[in-house]
C-alpha cells in the first residue's frame, strides 16, 4: 500500500502513445495535489522496466497503447513495481478493457474525457490509505522523522567524525530512535568510524527496492553499541549501479516513517543523488575548517546551494577545529563568507585521530573532553531546533483550525 509522507514529491508514471494526454493530465493536476513529478513513456513494452527504475507511487495506464494488451501490461507493471497504485484511463464505453485492467490488478479506472474533479477524487481515494485527507492534498499527512544532512566543501574537514558523534549525542539526549546513513559513495567512512563489521549496506535495499518495507530496512540496518542504527555504503568497487533519485526517495521515506531522526553523511554534493538527500533534509550542516582554501570552497558551495533554491536559513555552518593555532578567526570567517557561524567545535586532533583509528566515537570514550562537549552542544541545538519547528507547525495547524471554526461560526450566525 502506498504511504506518502506529506511534503514528499508524488511520483507519477503515465503510459500511453498519446502525447496530448501528458499535457492534459499535467493541466488537470497542477495546483490541485501538491508536489508531483510526471514521467511519460509511450512504448508499452518498455514500461515495466521504466517503472522499476522510477519507482512511481502512481501509474496511469492510458488505453491508447498502440494495440498492446492492457491486462498483460498491468500484470507486468505489478511484477516490476508491486508497491505502485495503478489507475487505468479508458473510453467510457469500453467495459471490456475496464474489466481486463481491474482483473489484472489495476486499483480502478477513470473515463475519457478526463474531468479534473473526477481524476483528483480518484487519486485521493487510491492514495489516502483510508486516512483523512487534508483539503487540496492527494495524500494524507503523516508524521515523519527529522532529517539532518552533513556535507562539506572538501574532504578532510572532520565531517564524518562530527556527524557520528553528533548522532550519538542526539540519540542520548533525545532518547529517540536515530539512523545514520553513509551517502558518501565515493569515499565511505561510516563503517570505519563506527567499527562496523556487518557486510550489509544500502545496495541490499536497492536490489529489492520495489518491495521495500520496514522489515526489509531493519534487516539491513546495523545497530551500534551506542544505540544508533547505521546504513552503510557499499565499497566503491562493489557499486555496479549508481543509486538513483527515486531509490533515495523510497529509502528516505521508509526510514522517516520508522525513526525520529535520520542523519545523512553526504560529503561533497556533486550529483542528483546527493541533492536528493539534501532535498529531503530539514537542516543542512556544513562543516568548515579555519583555513583559506576551505573558506573559498565553502563560499562556492554556499553559492551553489543557494542557486539550487535552498534557503540560507536552512544551512548551518559549523566551524570544526575552531581553536587550532594559526587558524582564521571566527570573525574573519564570518566577514569573508557573509554568513554567521552556527557552532564551533574545539580542536583536539590527537583525540580525534585515536578515536577514528580505534573505531570508538570520542563521545563514548571521552565524553568530558572539550570536543565531546562541543558535539553535545551541537546536538542540543539540533534538538531545540526540531522542537521549535514542531511547535511552530502545531501552532500553525491550530491557527488554521481556529480560522476554519471562526468562518463556520460566522456562517452559522449569519444563517
Amino acid at each position: 500500500m502506498v504511504n506518502i509522507i506529506a511534503g514528499d514529491v508524488l511520483r507519477i508514471l503515465l503510459i500511453g502513445d498519446d502525447q496530448k494526454m501528458v499535457r492534459q493530465i499535467d493541466d488537470l493536476l497542477s495546483g490541485r495535489i501538491g508536489k508531483y513529478k510526471l514521467d511519460w513513456i509511450s512504448q508499452p513494452e518498455l514500461a515495466a522496466n521504466r517503472a522499476k527504475d522510477l519507482l512511481p507511487q502512481l501509474i496511469l495506464v492510458d488505453d491508447a497503447l498502440g494495440g498492446a494488451d492492457i491486462g498483460l501490461l498491468v500484470k507486468q507493471l505489478i511484477t516490476q513495481s508491486p508497491a505502485s497504485v495503478i489507475l487505468a484511463i479508458l473510453q467510457a464505453t469500453d467495459i471490456i478493457q475496464a474489466r481486463r485492467a481491474v482483473l489484472a490488478g489495476a486499483r480502478g479506472f477513470v473515463t475519457k474525457p478526463l474531468v479534473s474533479e473526477e481524476l483528483v477524487s480518484s487519486l485521493r481515494q487510491l492514495l489516502a490509505n483510508e486516512r483523512p485527507i487534508a483539503d487540496g492534498m492527494v495524500f494524507a499527512p503523516s508524521s515523519g522523522g527529522r532529517v539532518v544532512a552533513f556535507c562539506a566543501p572538501k574532504g578532510g574537514t572532520g565531517r564524518t567524525t562530527m556527524m557520528v558523534n553528533t548522532c550519538i549525542a542526539v540519540h542520548q539526549l533525545s532518547k529517540k530512535s536515530l539512523v545514520a546513513i553513509d551517502a558518501d559513495y565515493a569515499s565511505p567512512a561510516l563503517d570505519v568510524v563506527l567499527n562496523l563489521h556487518d557486510h550489509r549496506d544500502i545496495s541490499h535495499l536497492i536490489e529489492r527496492i520495489n518491495r521495500i518495507d520496514s522489515e526489509l530496512v531493519n534487516s539491513v540496518l546495523e545497530v551500534h553499541g551506542s544505540g544508533i542504527k547505521a546504513l552503510a555504503a557499499p565499497h566503491p568497487a562493489d557499486m555496479l549501479d549508481e543509486v538513483t533519485v527515486p531509490q533515495v526517495q523510497a529509502v528516505m521515506a521508509q526510514l522517516k516513517r520508522t525513526n525520529a531522526w535520520v542523519v545523512v553523511d553526504i560529503g561533497l554534493p556533486t550529483d542528483d543523488t546527493a541533492f536528493a538527500f539534501l532535498d529531503s533534509a530539514d537542516r543542512i550542516v556544513m562543516s568548515v575548517l579555519p583555513e583559506m582554501v576551505g573558506l573559498r570552497n565553502t563560499r562556492l558551495m554556499l553559492d551553489q546551494l543557494l542557486a539550487r533554491g535552498y534557503p540560507e536559513s536552512k544551512i548551518w555552518l559549523v566551524l570544526n577545529r575552531g581553536t587550532i593555532r594559526g587558524g582564521v578567526s571566527q570573525a574573519d570567517i564570518e566577514a569573508r563568507l557573509k554568513v554567521k557561524i552556527k557552532h564551533v567545535i574545539a580542536d583536539d586532533q590527537p583525540l580525534v585521530s585515536a578515536s577514528v583509528n580505534r573505531g570508538v566515537p570520542l563521545i563514548v570514550s571521552h565524553p568530558r573532553s572539550a570536543v565531546a562537549k562541543d558535539m553535545y552542544g551541537l546536538a542540543k541545538e539540533l534538538i531545540a531546533d526540531a522542537v521549535t519547528r514542531s511547535e511552530a507547525a502545531e501552532a500553525e495547524k491550530e491557527s488554521s483550525r481556529g480560522g476554519l471554526f471562526s468562518r463556520w461560526t460566522r456562517s452559522a450566525t449569519t444563517a
